[in-house]
């Protein structure tokens, strides 16, 4: 049986950042729970450049609500660290314009992932972007 990690809390919070409403979100965190993986989402919209600072905080601050991580600077810092990385890689994409979507991290025992699923645009004109960051705790 192949161990479980970072490939495993990826995916999680992959599935969880593309859920369509909370209600799908509810099912998925149900389903992972049985897993050992904990989960928690937000919906995010914004100036990309201005906002990066406030995206990671907010990942930081769903984490902790839901109870993904505890009040520790190592994990607040992982998930920190996870989530520049995921959202770093739109500034190709989104640099100058507005994105709006969802910000979604998992746990699996010391691994931690975080996803961004985002439009990135101007008016009805949205080309779509994904980030994945994973850090250990």
């Amino acid at each position: 049986m192949q161990e479980k990690g970072s490939r495993d809390a990826a995916a999680a919070a992959l599935r969880m950042v593309v859920s369509a409403d909370r209600e799908e979100e509810a099912v998925i965190r149900e389903d992972l729970s049985y897993s050992g993986i904990k989960v928690s989402a937000t919906d995010f919209g914004g100036e990309y450049i201005t906002s990066i600072s406030k995206m990671i905080e907010r990942t930081v601050a769903i984490a902790k609500r839901d109870g993904v991580i505890g009040d520790s600077h190592a994990e607040e810092g992982s998930v920190a660290g996870a989530a520049r990385e995921a959202v770093s890689q739109l500034v190709q994409k989104a640099a100058g314009l507005n994105v709006g979507g969802k910000i979604a991290v998992a746990r699996l025992d010391d691994h931690v992932a975080v996803a961004v699923f985002f439009g990135v645009g101007m008016l009805h004109l949205n080309e779509v972007a994904v980030g994945l960051g994973h850090r250990v705790v």
